[in-house]
């Protein structure tokens, strides 16, 4: 099996972190974002995974192209890159590692975690991932027929169609079959807004016979922005405190209280001060004299007095604030 997993993307949104870190290297939880997308893919089949194609700008340069393929590799595959040096649609960046379309073959979109528990047939002709969602006009969803096949993809209903959001995670047991749809749409310049789109690829399939088939997750993380992967990075640590170990054996607690869930990576030190619930503290960071909650502090950062919420501090940051002197009388109130 191989997979193939979109990643071209500038990650606009979640600027200034991805100024110097590409978005799908940013880390949930102790782990890159694409490490953990990888991981969720490999829990739902038994299948070995063959090749890992990332398809990413030509500016994302050879450090990340490094870190990407270390990836792979820790994960027993082989990592490749691609490029898609024009941003022309969902189609187009899939074609863009067109050798590894072969098989069975795995596509997922970079800034989507899930939770699944469950094994995939593979050998069904396709199979869609999608979500129950509350208001399905902004997505792309699926229609089912009677035995629960899917029967249409539409995009972004403005009457209720389905509420089965398409996630962008996707599996195909011919990926040769798929490689020549997707070339057709460039061919034939069929194009929605200016883009190649793999709806209109897999429209074209579902025409000629080829049966697809919805998986629903039980949950669909989003790592889009800054608020959103924190609140990836707090799922995943409720998710996974009982099945990974959160805490490196070289971090050092004194004087502190860390609130469960929490990542504490190699060297991390805490010193006068509480932690938690719902924080990651990459390798190396150092908490000082402070109460943090719900946040990502990423490698070698300091923070010393802070009352941190809600946040993401970049990697070797320096965070002091001043403790402040106070005299207040009685039935006063502080904001």
């Amino acid at each position: 099996m191989n997979i193939i997993i979109p990643m071209a993307g500038m990650g606009k949104r979640m600027r200034p972190h991805t100024l110097t870190t590409a978005k799908p290297l940013l880390p949930i939880a102790g782990k890159p974002i694409i490490q953990r997308l990888v991981e969720d893919i490999l829990a739902t089949s038994n299948e070995k995974v063959e090749e890992i194609a990332f398809i990413i700008s030509p500016a994302f340069g050879k450090d990340v192209e490094d870190n990407l393929c270390s990836v792979a590799e820790s994960l027993g595959a082989k990592g490749k890159i691609c490029y898609q040096e024009e941003a022309l649609g969902t189609a187009h960046a899939i074609l863009c590692a067109g050798s590894t379309l072969t098989g069975n073959v795995f596509i997922a979109f970079a800034d989507t975690l899930f939770k699944a528990e469950f094994n995939i047939d593979t050998s069904r002709d396709a199979i869609i991932w999608t979500h129950k969602v509350a208001d399905p006009k902004a997505f792309g969803v699926v229609k089912l027929n009677a035995e629960q096949q899917i029967e249409a993809f539409v995009e972004k209903p403005q009457e209720f169609v389905s509420d089965l959001a398409i996630i962008g995670v996707y599996y195909f047991r011919d990926g040769d079959a798929l490689k020549n749809e997707l070339q057709r749409l460039l061919d034939l310049k069929i194009m929605q807004k200016g883009e190649y789109q793999i709806t209109d690829a897999m429209g074209h399939m579902l025409k000629n016979g080829v049966k697809f088939y919805t998986g629903q997750v039980e949950e669909w993380l989003d790592c889009g922005n800054k608020d959103n992967s924190i609140y990836t990075n707090q799922r995943i640590l409720e998710i996974k405190k009982d099945k990974e170990q959160l805490k490196h054996a070289s971090a050092v607690v004194s004087n502190s209280v860390i609130i469960e869930p929490c990542y504490l990576g190699a060297g991390v030190t805490v010193e006068n001060s509480v932690v938690g619930p719902h924080v990651s503290l990459e390798n190396g960071v150092k908490i000082i004299d402070s109460r943090i909650t719900n946040s990502i502090i990423m490698a070698e950062s300091v923070v010393k007095n802070g009352q941190i919420t809600n946040s993401i501090i970049g990697k070797n940051v320096t965070y002091m604030d001043k403790p402040k002197e106070v005299s207040l009388g009685d039935y006063s109130v502080q904001i």
